[in-house]
């Protein structure tokens, strides 16, 4: 009928010649059939030449989509209608023959009968309804991505839809129509492909769906109307018309659920965001179809004459700048349909415009910055820190983690919190952008745990927020974070913190805690309680303590001041090396000694390896004694000024570093150190144990087998690589001799026959070889005086009305020597949890007279909600009232007091961070304000310090060790040793009047925190990092603070809540042996020479060698270092002084005392370990010294003191019953 052009469309010069040569090759039977279809002929035109008639077959594209369209839907409504009339006229008969049986009664008996007969011909139906049914589920499943096919069936219509989208798109640049060779068109080949995918997938869609009516109605049906058809007829016709392809691009709205069905999108905001712009995207390319095809095409009514030459992405442009009401002017719509079309368009296409484009952007706005995924290094580890992340506790962690005296910190920080960073933090992360990350997310949701590698992660830190209003609630978050984390990774280590130490208890019913395995809870509460309760038993300390497990670098100080050498110990911090195998074999006091004076190295404890209970045992040993012998893979606990120099201990070789003086020159050797047997080992160390030289031991004089047996009983075996250890030791001798004189050692027996380190006091660990009537009093079966772990002194529970003193029965008491504990507090009070701070006041190292009396002044209400936790302990006193009132200290006798410790239970209830500290402040003050009569100082007891353990009282050699004499009653507040809690850090400056501490100084640089006399929690921060680089810091801290809390009792504390009182058993007894915090006075005694221009490093040497004691630090004057008397007794903590560091006499030494045995058997013999602490502070440092008349009136003083005492306490006395 038409006849065919094999051409394709002409462009430029070509087009016309073309054109002029077709029209003069007109076949005479076109124009027969031109005049016969003048209505559909249309003028030439050089853009469809494919026939010499120029006419256009766009209408049968079109005709074939509206009759496929309209044929199926009339086809379906006239189904539809059939069906209806059926079912009416199969009702309206139903209806007539149920009437009949109702009037026939023979039928009711046929009714009566088993209705077998419809049943089976029910059967026929309901098979058929069967096979139909299976075919439609068969169809909805394979269109439903509910299987593996049909996914993959729905992925591939879409995206095949996108491809033929794609071929529009590069048929959009030829004519609208055009004749096409199907044999030689690839596109047309591809697309035909597509379509012909498309009829079957639309065949199943059909099959599948319920209502046909609807079906037909559905956009993707539409779509398919109008573009499957058409491929078809231009196969026929051998013409192509680019038509409404266009309409594939309305294919994209289902974009979001592709996505859904592959599992990427997963979030309502980003299901939200990809649905807005796959609506908005496929919207604006199909009305760009639209106006592509009647710009190109031109209106029909005016012959097609009025169409302009737009491409398609001109079109795109066109209608964005109209959606955005733009309208450049500079490519508008020419023809009538074109300008129609625009103008509803507008009204759609601008309200989409509005309301998607600023959605749209709202979503990309409030997408996650940090909302990527970590990926892992090779070779560097990583960390997991979440919980409270804030300004504050994010750069005081990253200061102690990453400062510059550890080791090179291999180690990435990975921070994971819900909440965006501020801009400060995020300037913060970026300034650590080499070693810290931060992702938004949450550790409860596995989603964000698999986000940062928490599998993979060297450890999770969870901070907790030291601040929060509800303390209980804080702890209940951080719990559930472990829970979170260990249920997604069971064996991942968690170190936690937590505020509140009955909330431990919750960690021990995760079963996958394990503390064996590293996990920790740094709890706050219990450590800020053990510093505050060291502090009382040695003022200063807690900030001792606090510096040493914070990392701080050194500020170097040309003046002489008290900063100097403050900031010179604040430099020093707590190191774990393992100790080099030259001390194997060797006693932990030797070790030390040699460590100090000849690596410049302070070691203060160890981890021993005990082979005991057939397996194993690992505990940490403080300052043990001689009969504990170095292991070979010993690790030591150092203090030093950073990780290179404790590497000393590890690199020290006899051979190559004896002759070295300078210890920074100590290196790792290259020298084979010898092989030494266990028979030459062990004899040695035998050997230098008797002081004698190989040669002349007595001990080895019996056979090889005799020997070995004697020493396999004495020593543990071993196979060590070591150097000639008694040589070596000699030689270190030679070089320090004893400061002792020939006298005392010739009484002592050499070096290692010191009282404590006889051969009788060699198993003093052991209590049934321990002499004296204590040990048969502890014996006894029927007294309960020790918890059942025998860490702590025990008393059955007393009711709280028992110990309550009223105003004028704790004056009649006469106090002194006593800890006041002043608290704030009220029933809404979140408990502080006073049983942290009795327990190290009442551990087991402590005799029953040594014990220091306990008296709370507070609120009764406060402290009967936490007396629950006390009731167990002796000598604990409750006096109701307020730490305002000056009538109560008085009451309590103040004045005479230990140690004056301010609490607050109220401090994180206000919302102004400066007002927070307020009630301590103010009774801080009210007390240094207080005046006192001097009439009661004859009234003062127990005015001498401690006395070494192992010294005999009686013996004229060995006096006792005499703290400062309190010759006068303390008359002003002032000279009070107190130390009160702050929560922020800023408040300090409101605690000394006296000082100049600027407002932004930081905390250890403060008076009051350098004097010990304040303390805050946030110096706890710091054992986050130091417990992530050794579990064993935090066992250790705790251990020295806690007064012996074990995991154990930690777990007894999760069962009752409460202490449980024990027998006493030889097992709980050897509890009782360890060392505990002491403070030595120097002005009188076996150390008095020393005190007066003395080295430190001899008294070092002089207490190790002696009593077995390990000083660590002086307790100074401030004002020492002046030259004119002054009377400040402020002192200031100086950690680790150097061995050349010069005493003053006035100086008080921290150090670790040993367990004295014989304290218990003198009952008259007081001990209090810090009292000389608190004498001496009355004391102005101009005094240096005290008339030797004075003693023996010192003396009878204090015994009519306590002689007084006693009638006082036959009135009352609820503190010794």
């Amino acid at each position: 009928m038409l006849a065919e052009a094999d051409g394709t469309v002409p462009h430029g010069s070509d087009s016309s010649m073309r054109t002029s040569s077709i029209n003069n090759n007109i076949n005479p039977d076109s124009s027969i059939l031109i005049s016969k279809m003048e209505d559909v002929v249309i003028p030439f035109s050089s853009e469809v030449p494919c026939d010499n008639n120029g006419q256009r077959m766009w209408w049968a594209f079109l005709a074939s989509s509206m009759v496929t369209f309209f044929g199926g839907l009339f086809i379906i409504l006239l189904w539809r209608t059939l069906k209806y009339l059926w079912t009416v006229c199969c009702h309206c008969n139903i209806k007539n023959k149920e009437a009949q049986k109702v009037n026939n009664p023979a039928n009711n008996q046929a009714a009566d009968r088993p209705p077998k007969g419809p049943d089976e011909k029910e059967e026929a139906p309901a098979s058929e309804v069967g096979w139909m049914t299976s075919v439609k589920d068969w169809a909805g499943v394979m269109i439903s991505a509910q299987t593996l096919t049909g996914r993959v069936l729905v992925v591939l219509v879409f995206a095949l839809s996108i491809g033929a989208l794609g071929i529009y798109f590069i048929d959009s640049s030829d004519p609208i129509e055009s004749c096409q060779n199907f044999y030689k068109d690839f596109t047309l080949q591809i697309d035909m492909a597509f379509n012909v995918f498309f009829l079957l997938y639309f065949g199943l869609r059909f099959i599948a769906a319920n209502d046909k009516l609807w079906f037909w109605l559905e956009v993707n049906s539409v779509v398919d109307f109008f573009t499957v058809p058409p491929v078809f007829v231009s196969v026929y016709l051998n013409r192509s018309w680019l038509g409404l392809r266009f309409l594939r691009a309305l294919r994209l709205i289902q974009f979001s659920e592709i996505l859904q069905f592959l599992n990427i999108l997963k979030t309502s905001n980003s299901i939200k965001l990809v649905n807005l712009c796959s609506i908005f995207i496929s919207t604006w390319l199909t009305a760009a179809g639209f106006i592509h095809l009647v710009e190109n095409s031109g209106d029909p009514w005016e012959n097609f004459q009025n169409s302009q030459s737009l491409s398609y992405w001109e079109c795109v442009y066109l209608l964005m700048v109209t959606m955005s009401t733009v309208g450049y002017g500079d490519v508008y719509a020419k023809t009538t349909l074109g300008r129609l079309f625009m103008v509803f368009f507008i009204l759609g296409g601008l309200a989409m415009f509005a309301s998607y484009v600023p959605e749209i952007i709202e979503l990309i706005g409030n997408r996650k910055k940090y909302g990527g995924s970590y990926s892992a290094v090779n070779g560097r580890k990583h960390i997991v820190v979440c919980g409270h992340i804030t300004l504050e506790s994010v750069s005081n962690f990253l200061k102690d983690f990453l400062h510059k005296d550890r080791d090179d910190v291999n180690v990435e920080i990975v921070f994971l919190h819900n909440i965006s960073p501020n801009l400060e933090l995020e300037a913060l992360f970026k300034r650590h952008f080499t070693q810290v990350e931060f992702y938004q997310g949450s550790v409860l949701n596995p989603h964000d745990l698999a986000r940062v590698k928490i599998e993979s992660a060297d450890a999770c830190l969870i901070l907790a927020n030291k601040y929060c209003a509800d303390p209980d609630a804080e702890d209940a978050s951080n719990i559930m974070r472990v829970i979170s984390i260990k249920n997604y990774h069971p064996k991942i280590r968690i170190i936690t913190q937590m505020l509140q130490y009955h909330n431990k208890a919750h960690l021990l019913n995760i079963p996958s805690w394990n503390w064996k395995e590293g996990d920790d809870a740094i709890c706050l509460a219990e450590l800020k309680a053990g510093f505050i309760a060291q502090s009382c038993l040695a003022q200063g300390l807690s900030t001792m303590l606090a510096n040493l497990f914070s990392m701080r670098s050194f500020i170097e100080i040309e003046e002489d001041t008290w900063q100097k050498y403050y900031l010179e110990g604040v430099a020093n911090e707590m190191y774990t090396e393992y100790l080099s195998s030259a001390f194997v074999g060797l006693s932990f006091p030797t070790v030390c000694e040699l460590c100090y004076v000849k690596l410049k190295l302070l070691l203060i404890a160890i981890e021993y390896k005990s082979e005991q209970r057939e397996s194993r045992f690992v505990s940490i040993l403080i300052n043990p004694g001689n009969h504990v012998k170095m292991q070979e893979g010993t690790l030591g606990f150092f203090i030093a000024s950073d990780a290179k120099e404790v590497k000393r201990a590890f690199f020290y070789c006899k051979a190559c570093h004896d002759d070295i003086t300078d210890p920074k020159r100590i290196k790792k050797c290259g020298c084979k150190r010898p092989k030494m047997s266990v028979y030459k080992r062990m004899k040695l160390a035998c050997c230098f144990d008797c002081g004698r030289s190989e040669q002349d031991c007595s001990c080895m004089s019996g056979s090889v087998h005799s020997n070995m047996d004697t020493l396999q009983r004495a020593y543990p075996l071993s196979s060590v690589s070591v150097h000639d250890c008694a040589t070596t030791l000699r030689a270190f001798e030679d070089e320090h001799p004893s400061t002792l004189s020939p006298k005392k050692k010739q009484r002592n027996g050499g070096m290692r026959n010191s009282p404590n380190c006889s051969p009788k006091m060699m198993s003093r660990h052991d209590p049934l070889l321990i002499p004296g009537n204590e040990q048969i009093e502890n014996m006894d079966m029927n007294v309960k005086r020790y918890d059942s772990t025998g860490m702590f002194h025990w008393c059955p529970s007393k009711d709280i009305e028992k110990v309550i003193l009223t105003r004028s029965e704790a004056s009649m008491t006469v106090l002194s020597g006593h800890v006041v504990v002043c608290i704030f507090g009220d029933v809404t009070s979140a408990l502080v949890g006073l049983r942290n701070l009795v327990m190290p006041l009442r551990a087991s190292n402590f005799h029953y007279h040594e014990l220091k009396p306990i008296v709370f002044v507070g609120s009764l209400d406060y402290l009967r909600r936490e007396w629950e936790t006390l009731h167990n302990f002796p000598k604990v006193s409750i006096l109701p009232g307020t730490p305002l009132s000056r009538a109560d200290l008085r009451a309590v006798n103040i004045n005479l007091c230990d140690m004056c410790v301010i609490l607050s239970a109220n401090q994180n209830n206000i919302e102004d961070a400066s007002l927070q500290d307020k009630e301590c402040i103010l009774a801080s003050l009210n007390i240094k304000s207080m005046q006192f009569d001097d009439s009661i100082g004859v009234l003062q007891a127990n005015s001498q310090g401690f006395t070494p353990p192992g010294m005999d009282r009686s013996s004229p050699d060995s006096s006792p060790v005499h703290g400062f004499v309190r010759q006068a009653s303390v008359t002003t507040g002032s000279n009070i040793p107190i130390i009160t809690e702050l929560v922020n850090d800023s408040n300090v400056q409101f605690l000394d009047q006296d000082d100049d501490d600027d407002p932004d100084t930081e905390l250890y640089l403060t008076q009051p925190f350098a004097c010990g006399t304040a303390f805050a929690v946030s110096v706890l921060d710091s054992l986050m990092s130091a417990t992530y680089f050794n579990d064993n810091i935090l066992t250790l801290i705790r251990t020295l603070v806690t007064g012996g809390a074990t995991p154990e009792l930690e777990a007894l504390l999760a069962e009752e809540n409460a202490l449980r009182g024990g027998y006493s058993t030889p097992q709980t007894l050897a509890n009782r042996d360890r060392c505990r915090v002491a403070q030595l006075a120097l002005y009188d005694g076996p150390f008095a020479d020393l005190g007066d221009g003395g080295c430190y490093g001899d008294l070092f040497c002089k207490a190790l060698k002696t009593y077995n004691m390990l000083c660590f630090g002086i307790y100074r004057l401030r004002d020492a270092h002046l030259s004119a008397p002054s009377q400040c007794t402020k002192r200031y903590v100086i950690t680790n002084p150097p061995y050349e560091f010069e005493l003053v006499p006035t100086d008080l030494i921290f150090c670790l005392m040993q367990f004295d045995h014989n304290a218990g058997q003198s009952r008259t013999s007081l001990s209090h370990s810090s009292h000389s602490s608190h004498s001496s502070s009355k004391k102005s440092s101009s005094v240096h010294s005290i008339p030797p008349s004075n003693r023996q009136n010192r003396s009878s003083k204090t015994r009519e003191a306590r002689d007084k005492q006693k009638y006082s306490n036959g009135l009352k006395d609820p503190l010794y019953k």
